[in-house]
């Protein structure tokens, strides 16, 4: 089920909303477009390909996948596809409440997760946060924001991170996470500093899992070995740091 263009804001961001359950998907669009977003919902035809075409023709903006997706294809398998094309901003939808799910799903490349039930108007707000994070960093800001440090470059005007002239392709949060160190050098970061200056939510204990999961992710795409890391390196039982 897809939403004609011809009722899109052309300047309102655009959000996929991919889940087997119409009458959650119809609830969701409800609430994001009383927010002001362009809708599109997929309640079947869950293939990847389906999926990254979607988001290739639409220019979508952010995704809401459902973990729980029959077929071939969980949420989290098409979480690692539309993470290996696109660099959008990513949140999954979940009956479970294991952390094992939560933390599958990040691992996949989300950024962020709510479980169902959940509050329609907090799904929204968490949306909200999440693009204002990938496209709303100061767009009108025409100051130079690029930092490098040992062959890493990383630009917030453009939003792009480089390592010897190489591109790499961070999460949003990634990113956030990443620029927050570097832009910080030599000050070390707790999990729960990390936490709330990139989600801007109240930290929990499961949270440091979260924040795990993303330093491990970075260190791989710097080719980075977590026991003698060139970049992000660990202070135990402090925290995280970049040095100068």
């Amino acid at each position: 089920m897809i939403m004609s263009e011809n009722n899109f804001k052309k300047e309102s961001p655009t959000i996929l909303v991919v889940d087997d359950e119409k009458e959650i998907a119809e609830l969701v669009e409800i609430h994001l477009r009383a927010a002001g977003y362009n809708v599109i919902k997929l309640c079947s035809g869950f293939e990847p390909e389906n999926i990254l075409h979607l988001i290739n023709k639409h220019g979508i903006s952010l995704a809401l996948l459902d973990i729980m997706l029959p077929g071939k294809s969980n949420g989290i398998d098409i979480c690692a596809e539309i993470r290996a094309k696109f660099n959008i901003p990513i949140i999954m939808l979940t009956a479970k409440s294991a952390y094992s799910d939560k933390i599958a799903g990040l691992s996949a490349g989300a950024d962020d997760y709510v479980a169902k039930p959940f509050h329609p108007l907090e799904l929204t707000a968490r949306v909200r946060a999440q693009l204002r994070r990938f496209i709303n960093l100061n767009p009108s800001n025409t100051e130079d924001e690029q930092i490098e440090i040992g062959g890493l470059i990383i630009d917030r005007n453009e939003h792009t991170v480089s390592l010897y002239g190489k591109p790499l392709d961070l999460t949003p949060m990634e990113f956030d996470i990443l620029y927050l160190l570097v832009s910080n050098l030599g000050k070390v970061f707790s999990a729960e500093d990390i936490f709330t200056s990139v989600w801007k939510e109240k930290y929990l204990e499961n949270s440091n899992n979260t924040i795990m999961v993303h330093i491990r992710h970075i260190r791989e795409k710097l080719g980075d070995n977590g026991r003698n890391p060139r970049y992000i390196k660990t202070v135990w039982g402090v925290g995280y740091k970049i040095d100068k």
